[in-house]
């Protein structure tokens, strides 16, 4: 036992250790600029008529349009941690999801919520759990929600689908707003 115990310690101890030696030999430095700019043309315009759209990357609201099912039951799998999905299911770790889209936000009963998720007030829209899932701490600041968030824009769009499907009567998808146009300079 007491050699597992020193092995275990040492091991700590070395990458403490090892650590420490890094920071001290290799400098951290702010990039402020790119080492190697890279040339980018400006968005070209899309059409040939007089007025024409510029391409941009998809809203939420796009990405929702087109958002696969499938692959946001998958992505749930790492929610199913903490979080169940059932008609009338029981709270974990966190609240219950079935039925999120248009719920008052920190209103399952039987949740301890933080005060800061109480005091968000509203229901979920498609927005905020857009918002909330790209960074819970950052949309709302006293989070119990450790979860680090979803970077990935057509994932949480596939997550947000998955959760909207999880209702008697899905919640309406958001409309697409139409494109701005602009003039076409050719």
């Amino acid at each position: 036992m007491n050699k597992a115990f020193l092995a275990i310690l040492i091991a700590v101890l070395y990458f403490i250790l090892s650590g420490m030696f890094t920071d001290s030999v290799f400098e951290e430095q702010k990039i402020t600029s790119n080492s190697y700019p890279i040339e980018v043309a400006s968005a070209k315009a899309v059409g040939t008529g007089e007025k024409s759209v510029v391409s941009k990357a998809p809203s939420m609201a796009e990405l929702l349009q087109t958002a696969d099912l499938a692959a946001g039951k998958k992505a749930f799998k790492v929610c199913k941690t903490c979080h169940t999905t059932e008609k009338g299911g029981k709270t974990v770790t966190g609240p219950n999801l079935w039925n999120i889209l248009g719920r008052k936000k920190a209103a399952v009963a039987g949740f301890s919520y933080s005060s800061a998720m109480a005091e968000k007030g509203g229901n979920w829209a498609y927005d905020d759990l857009y918002q909330f899932l790209e960074k819970p701490k950052d949309f709302i600041k006293k989070t119990k929600m450790i979860f680090a968030g979803v970077k990935k824009k057509k994932k949480r769009a596939n997550l947000i689908a998955y959760l909207r499907s999880l209702s008697d009567s899905p919640a309406a998808l958001p409309a697409v707003e139409a494109a701005p146009e602009t003039e076409n300079k050719d």
